[in-house]
């Protein structure tokens, strides 16, 4: 199955969930852990899921796509991260 994971980067390390997968997170200090302990916490959510509840998962089609939004008042040729 194939799952979408969204990890992000704060100043504690890395945080990482499944958005098809209510309450499905997980962390690392590093993105390859994040990404290892991300997959570990989505194979234990999915073994404790009902039959019916994995065909409804698997007949879901998600799209995780990046958009660009205009910021009225900020000079978007700057970095700010």
């Amino acid at each position: 199955m194939l799952l979408n994971a969204v990890i992000e980067k704060d100043e504690q390390g890395y945080f990482a969930y499944i958005p098809n997968l209510k309450g499905c997170v997980s962390q690392g200090d590093t993105y390859e852990e994040a990404l290892v302990n991300i997959k570990e916490a989505a194979d234990l959510y999915l073994e404790n899921l009902k039959k019916d509840e994995i065909i409804l998962l698997e007949a879901k089609n998600t799209i995780i796509a990046p958009i660009e939004v205009l910021l009225h008042g900020w000079k978007t040729t700057e970095t700010y991260c």
